[in-house]
């Protein structure tokens, strides 16, 4: 039977160890003329400007992690009311008063621990399993979402599993899961972590932020 859960982002579960999970984030800004949309569990990186934007790449890598997005905050200019969103339509989709910040919330712990889903067959258990510690990267979906639901539509891209140290996520096991639990079709849930954590002494990335909010 297929998967019912197939690409949802990542997913905050956990952290490394036996260390207190708060399920805390720390609040950042997003740049209110920022055009690009930044989904719920979607990755987003630190800019050169002092703000935050999507992936580095639509694979999520070049540019080390800050976290994953878990919701944004701003006035809207007509009504000067707050607004709530699980994400970040994009300046040209909402109505923004200048005068106040986009405030971003993200889970930014970088021994945060993610759900991730698989986006192809990893055959069986067993071959799964092979991957546990490996690298990985999100094939093509780091920047992708849904408006419907603000949701980031990304996954695990299961062709991309390997040693290769600046591939974006290191593989950590795999969640059980009696609705997610068919290795032959997508849909796996992984657990994993960031590689090259903005916020950790071992990132090993090119740069540490990215040079402008449109420039990634």
């Amino acid at each position: 039977m297929a998967n019912q859960e197939t690409a949802y982002g990542l997913r905050p579960i956990g952290l490394v160890g036996s260390a207190v999970n708060s399920t805390g984030v720390t609040e950042y800004e997003i740049a209110n003329n920022n055009t690009n949309a930044l989904y719920q569990y979607g990755i987003v990186v630190p800019t050169a400007a002092g703000v935050i934007d999507q992936a580095g790449d639509t694979a999520g890598g070049t540019t080390p992690a800050l976290g994953v997005l878990m919701g944004v905050e701003y006035v809207d200019s007509s009504s000067k009311k707050t607004v709530f969103k699980n994400y970040w339509p994009g300046s040209n989709n909402v109505s923004v008063d200048t005068n106040f910040k986009v405030r971003a919330f993200v889970a930014d712990n970088p021994n945060q621990l993610f759900q991730v889903a698989s986006d192809a067959s990893l055959t069986d258990r067993a071959t799964a399993l092979t991957g546990v510690f490996a690298n990985a990267s999100l094939g093509t979906s780091a920047r992708s979402g849904s408006t419907n639901t603000g949701n980031s539509s990304s996954a695990l891209s299961v062709s991309s599993i390997a040693t290769t140290a600046t591939l974006g996520l290191r593989i950590m096991g795999i969640m059980d899961d009696a609705a997610n639990s068919d290795f032959t079709a997508a849909g796996i849930p992984l657990i994993v972590r960031l590689n090259a954590h903005h916020n950790s002494t071992n990132a090993s990335f090119d740069s540490q932020t990215t040079a402008s909010t449109t420039g990634i």
